[in-house]
């Protein structure tokens, strides 16, 4: 079985159908369904959203559409350029605010969101760009905010280690930079199955897929809210 050091993977290149991670045979986008995550959906339905949204890890910004869709106010981010020029074009005739930022830091964005919206950027950093990202989290939310988060979960038929993160783990980093989990339930991330076919084989891993052939990959569906920290 291979493995791969996920702190190495380029997602500007994968977005313009070059190699995500060296070796691992993905160079097309997995996460790209061409809609919203159906798990935000129903955090949507939930009630889950409110004021000031932003979007941390925003890719190709169907999330962001989608909410800004239903009158929203959204900002959505991402550390790769071209992901969020695909955002924009996706986004035509909707009031969304897009921006190239490292989410380890949002500087320029203190004490500005009441909800924030992480849909599978967690677990793609190291033990410490979790730590710096959580706390960069907090400092440009405002007193009361919430936190809706999708992370890979450590737990059989998921993704492969680091890529996969123990509920205890998340449950502590959140914690320790002033986040209280207040809900923390299993749920799924839709992808598309082409682009992760050779990635899977070499890995040993072998998702469900859904109805429309999409994987659906078990993810820890995070509610958390904001306290002193």
């Amino acid at each position: 079985m291979s493995t791969y050091d996920f702190t190495t993977a380029d997602f500007n290149a994968v977005y313009e159908g070059g190699d995500l991670l060296p070796g691992a045979a993905i160079k097309s986008v997995p996460w790209d369904i061409g809609e919203a995550q159906p798990a935000v959906v129903e955090m949507e339905r939930e009630g889950r959203f409110r004021g000031e949204i932003l979007d941390v890890g925003c890719g190709p910004g169907d999330n962001a559409v989608f909410l800004a869709g239903l009158g929203y106010r959204v900002t959505a981010v991402d550390a790769a350029s071209t992901a969020v020029e695909q955002a924009r074009q996706r986004a035509r005739g909707l009031d969304v605010e897009f921006a190239v930022a490292d989410a380890t830091s949002l500087s320029g964005y203190e004490g500005r969101f009441d909800t924030v919206l992480d849909s599978a950027l967690y677990h793609t950093l190291d033990e410490r760009g979790r730590l710096r990202y959580v706390a960069a989290l907090h400092r440009a939310t405002r007193p009361g905010a919430t936190l809706n988060m999708l992370c890979f979960a450590d737990v059989p038929g998921g993704m492969p280690a680091p890529l996969a993160v123990a509920e205890d783990d998340v449950r502590a980093v959140l914690s320790d930079a002033g986040w209280h989990v207040t809900d923390l339930s299993r749920s799924v991330f839709a992808g598309v199955a082409a682009p992760m076919k050779k990635f899977f084989d070499k890995v040993g891993a072998h998702p469900e897929l859904d109805e429309k052939g999409r994987t659906r990959l078990p993810v820890w569906k995070i509610e958390a809210d904001r306290v002193a920290a």
